[in-house]
């Protein structure tokens, strides 16, 4: 496998919604083909920079595509009105804790979390391009971090063979 190829699938899986860098960090560290071409830094780095760049990108879009939907009857009758209830829901919490609460919300490495719901929640509450992505460069590297750390920990023995958290990363790119 060339640099390319491996750099292409490390970007591809991070594109994909739900799974990000959670999934292709793991994937850097445990395929033969990737890991051999790319060494760890290297994989975490191309990562971080496909995840920071969809979640720029996802935010950028989200304008004109609500612009465009807004102009629909049913979107504004049925979709709108949720989408306004939940941004006075949230709002008092963004202006308390402002782009670290996005951070956070980005960082934490669970399903349902990650640029994607990060971009479209910010865009929701109002959160100024600016704000946002500084949110989501830090969100992204705290999800890394915590995905690389796992990832070292297998790969080194640390976490013994039968536990849930190299189960669950093995299964995830097996």
């Amino acid at each position: 496998m060339s640099l390319v190829t491996a750099v292409l699938i490390l970007f591809g899986i991070t594109c994909l919604p739900l799974l990000e860098l959670r999934a292709s960090i793991p994937v850097g560290f445990f395929r033969p083909e990737v890991a051999h071409v790319l060494p760890w830094p290297a994989v975490t780095g191309v990562c971080v920079v496909a995840n920071i760049l969809i979640g720029w990108a996802t935010f950028w879009v989200m304008g004109p595509v609500v612009m465009c939907c807004r102009r629909w009857r049913w979107f504004e009758r049925a979709v709108w009105p949720r989408f306004e209830r939940t941004q006075h829901k949230l709002k008092p919490y963004v202006d308390t804790y402002g782009e670290w609460g996005v951070a956070v919300f980005i960082g934490v490495p669970l399903p349902g979390t990650g640029t994607y719901t990060g971009a479209f929640g910010a865009y929701l509450l109002g959160l100024d391009r600016r704000k946002f992505a500084l949110a989501n460069a830090l969100g992204v590297l705290i999800a890394a971090a915590a995905v690389t750390a796992i990832c070292l920990l297998i790969q080194n023995g640390v976490v013994a063979d039968e536990s849930w958290i190299k189960r669950m990363f093995m299964k995830e790119i097996g």
